[in-house]
C-alpha cells in the first residue's frame, strides 16, 4: 500500500505541474497534504509536518542561495562576466575557442544561477560567433554545457545545495568533487559534442545578434573579476579542511560555515565592483533586492519539496521504501540517478527532480555507506536528464537561437543527456577512490 501511494502521488504531482500547470509550490502542497492523510495521519500531525518540512529544509539555505543570487548580479551587473570571457577567448584562440568558451561559461556558472546565466552569456555568443566567423552552436553549446553542469552539479545553486543539505553533506567537499566530475562532462557535451553540430545554422533574431560588447574601459580588471566569481569556491572548499587543523579557531570556525563565506563573497564583490567603482550603496541594495527576488520562487520549491520529504517521513511512507530496495543488488548512486533522470523526464524541473527523489530515498540514503557528498553528485546529474519540451530551459534555448523543436532535441536535450550520463560515470569513477 505504502508504494501504491507514493506512486499515485507522485504520478498526481506530475499532472498539477506538467499537465494542469498549477504552481509548483501549491502542487507539492496538495500532493503532501493528500499523501498524508492517505497514509492515516490525523490533520495536526500532517501541519506540524508541513511547518518542519518548510522550516527544516529552508534553514540557512535560504542564506546561501540568497547570497549567491546577490553575488551572481553583482558579477553579471559589473561586467565581470564579460571581462572573463574576453580575456578567456583571447588566450584560447581561434583554434581552441570552444575550450575557451566552456572555461568561461564554467566560471561565470558558479556564482550565476541558470536562466539569468543563460541570459548574460548569450549576447557574448552571439558576439564572439560574429567577431570569429563560426557556427553560433559550435560556439554556444560549450559555453551552455559548462552553465547546466555548474546548476545542476555544484553549490551554491539551489538544487545541490538543497539535496547536500537533506543528506548531510559537506558543502565544501561536495563543490570539490563536483569541480572533479564537471570536467569531463564539461569537455564531452561541451566542445567535443559542439564540434559535431556545424550542419546547424540557426538564425537568430537580429536585434539579439547585433548586441554591442560593453567597452574594455567600462569593465572591471580582469584579475579582481576572476577572484570574486570564484571566492566562493576557495571559501567553500578550503575552509572546512583548515576548521579540521584549528578546530579552536572562532574566525576560522565561522569562515567554514558556508552562509557566513557566501557573505564575506557578496560583501567583497559590492566594494570591488560595486562602490569602487561608482555605485551609491543604496543603487548596490537595490541590485541585491531584486536577485532576492528572482530566487524566491525556487526558495518555494525547495520548501515544498521537503514538505513533501516530511509528510513521507511522517508517515512512515520512506522507511517502507527504504526497507524494500536496501535488498536490491543495486549501487545507491545508481539508483538515486535513475530515480531523478525518471522524474525529470516527466516533470521538468531539474530542482524538482532531485529534490523529490531526496525525499523518496531519505532513510535508505542516510544508511548508506556511500559518500553522502557522492549521492548529491548522482541525484543533480540524474536531475538534468533529456531535458524536453516541459522544461523551461529548453523553450529558452529554442527560441534565443530560433531552432525548430525537432533541431532543439537534436542539440540541446542530446547535450542534456550527455550532461546526466557523464556526470553519473564521472560519481561511479570518484566513488572507487573516496
Amino acid at each position: 500500500m505504502p508504494l501504491l501511494l507514493t506512486f499515485l502521488a507522485i504520478l498526481t504531482l506530475i499532472l498539477l505541474i506538467a499537465w494542469l500547470q498549477i504552481d509548483t509550490f501549491i502542487s507539492f502542497l496538495l500532493v503532501s497534504i493528500g499523501l498524508g492523510l492517505a497514509s492515516g495521519l490525523d490533520v495536526e500531525t500532517v501541519s506540524k509536518a508541513i511547518q518542519k518540512g518548510v522550516g527544516g529544509t529552508l534553514g540557512d539555505l535560504v542564506l546561501i542561495v540568497g547570497f549567491g543570487a546577490m553575488l551572481g548580479k553583482m558579477v553579471a551587473d559589473s561586467g565581470a562576466a564579460q571581462r572573463i570571457t574576453d580575456a578567456l577567448i583571447e588566450v584560447f584562440g581561434r583554434k581552441y575557442i570552444q575550450w575557451g568558451m566552456a572555461l568561461a561559461g564554467f566560471v561565470i556558472g558558479i556564482p550565476l544561477f541558470y536562466n539569468a546565466g543563460f541570459v548574460i552569456v548569450i549576447p557574448l555568443i552571439f558576439m564572439i560567433s560574429a567577431t570569429a566567423r563560426l557556427p553560433l552552436l559550435y560556439i554556444g553549446i560549450p559555453m551552455l554545457s559548462a552553465l547546466s553542469v555548474a546548476h545542476g552539479y555544484l553549490p551554491p545553486h539551489p538544487s545541490p545545495a538543497a539535496i547536500a543539505s537533506q543528506l548531510h553533506a559537506d558543502l565544501g567537499q561536495t563543490l570539490f568533487y563536483g569541480i572533479i566530475v564537471s570536467i569531463p562532462a564539461i569537455a564531452v557535451a561541451g566542445p567535443l559534442f559542439g564540434s559535431t553540430l556545424k550542419r546547424f545554422q540557426p538564425k537568430p533574431d537580429a536585434d539579439l545578434f547585433n548586441v554591442k560588447p560593453r567597452p574594455l574601459a567600462e569593465l572591471p580588471g580582469l584579475g579582481i573579476s576572476v577572484v570574486t566569481a570564484l571566492l566562493p569556491v576557495f571559501l567553500l572548499t578550503t575552509m572546512s579542511g583548515v576548521k579540521r587543523l584549528n578546530p579552536d579557531s572562532r574566525l576560522i570556525g565561522l569562515l567554514a560555515e558556508p552562509y557566513f563565506g557566501m557573505l564575506v563573497s557578496v560583501l567583497f564583490a559590492a566594494y570591488v565592483l560595486g562602490s569602487r567603482r561608482g555605485m551609491t550603496m543604496r543603487g548596490i541594495s537595490k541590485s541585491m533586492e531584486e536577485a532576492f527576488k528572482g530566487v524566491s520562487v525556487i526558495l518555494l520549491i525547495i520548501a515544498g519539496a521537503g514538505v513533501f520529504k516530511e509528510i513521507m517521513t511522517a508517515s512512515g511512507v520512506s522507511t517502507y521504501i527504504a526497507e524494500n530496495l536496501k535488498n536490491i543488488d543495486i549501487s545507491p548512486l545508481i539508483l538515486s540517478w535513475g530515480i531523478a533522470a525518471v522524474i525529470r523526464i516527466c516533470v521538468g524541473s531539474a530542482t524538482v527532480a532531485g529534490l523529490t527523489t531526496v525525499g523518496i530515498l531519505a532513510p535508505l540514503l542516510a544508511n548508506s555507506t556511500v559518500a553522502p557528498e557522492l549521492l548529491v553528485l548522482s541525484i543533480g546529474s540524474g536531475s538534468l536528464m533529456f531535458s524536453h519540451l516541459n522544461d523551461g530551459g529548453f523553450w529558452l534555448f529554442k527560441e534565443y537561437f530560433n531552432l525548430s523543436i525537432k533541431d532543439t532535441l537534436l542539440t540541446w536535450s542530446i547535450m542534456e543527456t550527455i550532461v546526466s550520463i557523464m556526470g553519473l560515470l564521472g560519481v561511479l569513477v570518484l566513488n572507487l577512490f573516496v
